[in-house]
């Protein structure tokens, strides 16, 4: 209730502040508007019934407001929106070949006299629809090669109708899919980031307008006076460096006074670069000895050897590991372990003293790397402490069942994963590793959008799934069930048959809460095993359950894995190209503020002056003379 009286709210201010000619334009505050209401009227039926009805509408709408506060996320349904005519194309393509090969297929495995000869008729081609389903499956290599084991027993030629299928489908279609969806993708952004550019543009040019209606009006030259673009600059809201960027480039035309309509839009083209990190300079020493220490310090060998030193510890505990693989916690020998990574932790604290003596605290912690290692070796540091205080010294007669808060076995199990966690350290130290980082990095930040609209797909689709098929399959009674799991009308069609649902013991993958239903969706979308649960939710239910996870797979993983990549493909091309002028210094020492308007930077068209002015002049709420 709460939520939508804020909604609505919302809702109410967006109207009164837009008026209601561009209310009626709006789309998405129609709909707002729509679901807004229906929800109201869902949750006065949901009162009424004292909150015991099953089925609740207005789960369906909640991603909808998730999505109209969102412009990022409206562009992504754009853009989605612009990609389906030609996704639909292939998919066509796709559905005539599944058809095709579906159809020689149920020609080439008919029932015959011999019941030996019926292998693959019996699993696999005995009607329209399980023919369809099997060669659906095979198209996600997800039954491959059981597919063809039966008839392939029998003639080995029958293995050519199914890797030509399989080359034709997975391999040339399934890849041209993605190759549209990144072009049009791209496409689509590029155009987005260009119509953001004019806009950009377009603000520049109307605010040296504005600004030099301010001067004299006998003056010949248009030009904007330094002052007044300071004083607007002090009330501006933008972040830091770009202001002191601009107020830099002004300050310069302080003797003249003015600047003209080159110079300021040559100013504001800082809004346009990227941002540079630069580390806080090294510390000054007086003594010839602390000057001649901090070279040593401060030399990347010291980096060097460290990282070999990190990989000398996971090598010592992977032996260790291999060694007592067999062992119990009882039987295990943590002595050797315990001292190896008590001097491995003794090196990595001095490193890190000599590293802030070198570069100072705050060249220190200027650098990720070395954030991240500090912080690892202060956590191996207190909990080798906790181990001496709890356990004593490192000795021969050690228990490892020994309890505190934490036994033995466990904080030295802990100190190791910390240990293989911090080897992670190199990265920054192999250009193509860190290139691959930072570009997983910027994934997370430009990422958002299509998250968003993930996270909407899977709440959706989560909320059917629990309408169509909670409480659908039961785990048989000698079955431990979860205690969200009733044990009212357990199933009785039990079957151990190889590869089946049961026989694979899936029995926590199902529709019966929301947590469960987004991980059975999730693990549909990887396409692993995903025919186990088409069989077994259209035996316990019924086969037109088939299309609800042929939905599903075409919005995730045909459609959503693909724009994923693409998106991947776009931010890796883009690092991949500037990286050649980089070293694995420049890749550590400098972070690039990596955005869209970059990416396209070079096919990216700038508007001219005279179609700047025109949009001005029919621009609806600026009026210039």
């Amino acid at each position: 209730m709460i939520c939508l009286i804020v909604f609505s709210i919302d809702l109410a201010v967006k109207s009164y502040l837009i008026g209601w000619e561009e209310f009626r334009k709006s789309k998405w505050l129609i709909s707002y508007t729509v679901v807004l209401f229906v929800s109201v009227i869902d949750w006065v039926l949901s009162v009424s019934m004292a909150c015991d009805e099953r089925l609740r509408i207005r789960r369906l709408f909640r991603p909808f407001f998730l999505l109209q506060n969102s412009s990022l996320m409206k562009k992504t349904l754009k853009c989605i929106k612009r990609t389906l005519p030609e996704i639909a194309s292939v998919i066509v393509l796709l559905a005539l070949h599944l058809c095709l090969f579906t159809m020689i297929g149920m020609l080439l495995f008919t029932k015959s006299d011999d019941v030996k000869q019926n292998g693959e008729w019996e699993l696999h081609f005995r009607g329209l629809l399980q023919s369809l389903t099997s060669m659906l499956v095979l198209l996600t290599t997800a039954n491959n090669p059981d597919v063809m084991i039966p008839a392939y027993s029998l003639n080995r030629g029958y293995s050519i109708f199914f890797i030509t299928f399989s080359v034709i489908g997975t391999y040339c279609l399934m890849n041209l899919l993605t190759a549209i969806i990144y072009n049009q993708f791209r496409g689509y952004l590029l155009m987005s980031v260009q119509t953001s550019i004019i806009r950009r543009r377009l603000g520049i040019r109307a605010a040296f307008q504005v600004l030099s209606c301010q001067r004299d009006p006998a003056a010949f030259e248009e030009a904007v006076s330094v002052d007044a673009v300071l004083e607007v600059m002090s009330k501006v809201k933008i972040k830091s460096y770009y202001r002191n960027a601009i107020n830099m480039l002004f300050q310069r035309h302080a003797g003249v006074g003015h600047v003209d309509l080159q110079q300021f839009k040559t100013t504001f083209d800082e809004l346009d670069k990227e941002l540079i990190k630069e580390h806080p300079p090294l510390p000054q020493y007086s003594s010839p000895g602390l000057r001649r220490l901090q070279v040593i310090f401060s030399h990347r060998y010291l980096t060097l050897l460290g990282n070999v030193l990190a990989l000398a510890n996971v090598t010592s505990i992977c032996i260790i590991l291999v060694l007592n693989s067999e062992k119990s916690t009882t039987e295990r020998d943590n002595y050797q372990v315990e001292v190896s990574n008590l001097c491995f932790i003794l090196y990595y604290l001095f490193e890190m003293v000599v590293k802030i003596f070198a570069f100072g605290w705050r060249g220190y912690l200027s650098y990720k790397s070395n954030m991240f290692d500090g912080l690892l070796t202060l956590l191996l540091l207190v909990l080798q402490v906790s181990i001496f205080i709890t356990s004593g010294l490192p000795d021969s007669y050690w228990d490892p069942a020994t309890r505190g808060v934490m036994s033995l076995w466990e904080m030295v199990r802990l100190v190791n994963l910390l240990i293989v966690f911090r080897f992670l350290r190199i990265i920054p130290n192999i250009k193509i590793m860190a290139l691959v980082a930072s570009t997983l990095l910027d994934l997370v930040k430009n990422l958002r959008a299509f998250a968003g609209v993930l996270v909407v797909v899977y709440y959706v689709f989560a909320v059917f799934g629990i309408w169509l098929f909670e409480g659908a399959i039961k785990p048989p009674p000698e079955m431990s069930v979860p205690s969200n799991t009733s044990m009212k009308n357990i199933t009785s069609n039990y079957s151990m048959e190889c590869g089946t649902y049961e026989q694979l013991g899936y029995w926590p993958n199902n529709f019966d809460d929301f947590a469960a239903a987004i991980i059975l969706l999730y693990d549909v979308m990887i396409v692993n095993n995903w025919q186990a649960f088409l069989e077994a939710y259209s035996r316990y239910t019924t086969e037109w359950s088939k299309l609800y996870f042929l939905c599903w797979w075409l919005t995730s993983s045909v459609m959503w894995v693909n724009l994923f990549v693409a998106l991947i493909l776009e931010n890796f091309i883009y690092k991949w190209d500037r990286s050649h002028s980089c070293s694995v210094t420049d890749v550590e020492k400098i972070r690039y503020e990596t955005s869209v308007q970059f990416m396209f930077k070079e096919q990216i068209q700038e508007p001219t002056e005279e179609e700047l002015l025109c949009q001005l002049h029919q621009h609806p709420h600026l009026h210039l003379q």
